[in-house]
């Protein structure tokens, strides 16, 4: 159970960072560095919903 909230919460982060980064596309000039640094986030996040994911599968909690 402790498993799929962790993958919703990683997920609903992802989500926010995406939107985060759309506002910082449209709002910032050319200088600024925070649609950079939410990339780098999202990523991140995007690598550690997949070990989840694949911990859970192989692992046996979600398979």
């Amino acid at each position: 159970m402790l498993l799929k909230i962790l993958i919703a919460v990683v997920f609903i982060a992802m989500l926010a960072s995406l939107a985060a980064g759309a506002g910082f596309l449209l709002k910032d000039d050319s200088q600024s560095r925070r649609l950079l640094t939410s990339l780098k986030i999202r990523v991140c996040l995007a690598a550690l919903l997949v070990a989840l994911l694949a911990y859970g599968f192989f692992g046996g909690p979600l398979g």
